[in-house]
């Protein structure tokens, strides 16, 4: 595990990994292909069955489980299981895991207290998917959540000064139509909806969690810039303050419902899976992400939506109109256009520029082209985002 969790990408594993004479060319090249399908595969399952799976307990007959506990034990069972990875990586050596947590955690409280922010923040944004996906359609909010994409790109810009291609802003405005579409769809009745649910209240908690998890990711990467903490270390720092925030939470929210009904009130199986598909879902993408590169992220992101909206048919009886087919597809696309390569993005736009005129722009002589000049080291369309993977961790 030692090597998942702070190695790169099989190809550029380095010496810690097989080196590249030890296989055949194509024996490799088929492995890699093999672990990406795996990646899209667990990528899409784990996207979509997070949200049914809440949306199904949620709606359940009986009595309702505390969300704020839910999230508690989500935390507690993150971080219990990154301690027994480090303690894997120490070969089952107490005494230098100890001495390791000891210099890690308090010695170097300052890294450590820098984490207490995005914890906060990924917190808040667990609790208020609770809050969305009880009030919203699974479908609704699968494709709604993807305006993530775009808060998260604005930071960017904003905080970590990266620039973003005319593809990616020409996406970014067809994400957000599309989610308006389908917004509108929903507030004009798109289908009977059970009394209890408060659309308005959900939308406003999507957009509040979309928010949060733009921030906190852009916020996270830029605090862990150059550090060499493996992702299971970040993870257990960010359980530790996420169990205590999320225990300061239940208190304020739903103390006295808690200590009056128990802990551990309305949990059944279907609560257990939620729970254990926060805390184990977005540990396994933290494993297989560095298998997918953007556009398979961004297609199974996609595959995700698509089956969110089926199994939401079959399951709640959602119904799909022809406004949340548009507004779905635009947003399909708009994330498929956003996660092309860089390079990519350019051959397009080339290509459409040549078809309507001949304004291209000839390359200075002696001048690499644009795809080999690195404009900036945290370019949004060619470097996975840290958080990525840890923002999974806490709840997207």
């Amino acid at each position: 595990m030692a090597a998942v969790g702070s190695g790169g990408s099989p190809a550029s594993a380095g010496p810690g990994a097989v080196s590249a004479g030890a296989l055949e060319p194509g024996t490799a090249t088929a492995a890699h292909r093999r672990l990406k399908y795996i990646s899209l595969a667990v990528l899409v399952v784990q996207n979509a069955s997070l949200i049914l799976s809440i949306r199904y307990a949620r709606t359940l007959p009986g009595d309702r489980f505390f969300a704020t506990t839910a999230v508690v034990m989500a935390e507690v069972l993150k971080g219990v299981t990154c301690l027994l990875l480090l303690f894997a990586q120490k070969r089952g050596n107490v005494k230098h895991l100890v001495l390791f947590l000891h210099e890690a955690v308090l010695v170097q409280y300052v890294d450590t207290l820098k984490l207490a922010v995005p914890s906060l923040i990924y917190t808040l944004q667990n609790n208020l998917q609770y809050v969305a996906i009880s009030n919203l359609p699974a479908a609704t909010f699968q494709v709604t959540y993807q305006l993530k994409i775009l808060t998260t790109a604005l930071f960017s810009v904003l905080m970590l000064n990266r620039s973003l291609s005319r593809l990616q802003w020409a996406s970014l405005l067809l994400l957000f139509t599309g989610v308006a579409i389908v917004q509108a769809q929903q507030a004009g009745g798109g289908g009977p909806r059970p009394l209890d649910q408060n659309p308005g209240a959900g939308l406003a908690a999507v957009v509040a969690s979309c928010l949060s998890s733009g921030f906190a990711g852009v916020y996270f990467e830029k605090i862990l810039k150059g550090s060499s903490g493996s992702v299971w270390l970040r993870n257990l720092q960010l359980g530790l303050f996420g169990t205590a925030l999320g225990l300061v939470g239940l208190w304020w929210a739903e103390g006295t419902a808690v200590a009056h009904r128990g802990f551990f009130f309305g949990y059944t199986p279907a609560v257990w899976g939620v729970v254990l598909n926060q805390a184990f879902g977005g540990l396994l993408v933290a494993v297989v992400v560095k298998y997918a590169d953007n556009i398979l992220k961004g297609f199974a992101t996609s595959l995700s939506i698509v089956l969110s909206t089926v199994a939401s048919i079959r399951l709640f009886g959602f119904h799909v109109d022809p406004l949340f087919a548009l507004g779905a597809g635009l947003v399909i696309g708009a994330v498929y256009l956003y996660s092309l390569p860089r390079g990519t993005a350019k051959a397009i736009a080339s290509a459409s520029a040549s078809t309507s005129g001949p304004c291209t722009r000839q390359q200075p002589p002696g001048q690499p082209p644009p795809s080999q000049l690195s404009s900036h080291r945290g370019d949004v369309s060619t470097e996975p985002f840290l958080p990525k993977l840890l923002t999974k961790v806490k709840g997207s």
